[in-house]
């Protein structure tokens, strides 16, 4: 368990889909250590996914209780090859992201989501997320699929900012 360098935009490891999940075994639990490390360090932060640490599986940890408002969530959660079973609603909402650093955007995203994943264990879960939470997870997600928020926004002229504090 460690914390790992966070891989960032333009590394073209960025854009590489990520490999499902096979084995739960004591290499996934550390590479789950390794996820929480890095999340813990990163202040303010509330989602990692395996790909921005330079492991190509499907893995993700988010704990959207570290966000500042409150906000309906499942806690901390580790999330490993998951699946949206369905989304509804559209809302636009500001994200910014550990592997580019300097920059946010305007992205829209499903207002709520059910994802189906499996826990640590291999267990097979399904969950209902909404709001914030389903934002974060969907973020996520685009990481094990090589997409980034840009990919997301509508134009990069209009919708993507500097960080003021960078």
């Amino acid at each position: 368990m460690a914390l790992k360098e966070i891989v960032l935009y333009p590394d073209p490891l960025l854009k590489q889909v990520s490999q499902e999940v096979v084995d739960f075994d004591a290499v996934l639990e550390e590479q789950l250590r390794d996820l929480e490390d890095t999340l813990d360090a990163a202040p303010g932060c509330v989602g990692i996914a395996a790909p921005q640490i330079a492991n190509l599986r499907r893995i993700l940890l988010i704990d959207v209780s570290r966000n500042r408002k409150p906000v309906p969530n499942q806690g901390r959660l580790f999330i490993i090859n998951p699946v949206i079973v369905s989304s509804e609603g559209a809302v636009l909402g500001r994200e910014g992201c550990l592997s580019l650093p300097h920059l946010t955007a305007n992205v829209t995203r499903a207002e709520r989501i059910q994802v189906r994943f499996q826990d640590r264990f291999g267990e097979t879960k399904t969950i209902d997320s909404i709001e914030f939470e389903a934002r974060v997870i969907l973020h996520e997600l685009d990481h094990l699929d090589g997409l980034l928020f840009l990919d997301r926004v509508s134009s990069l002229k209009t919708d993507v900012f500097r960080r003021k504090r960078y």
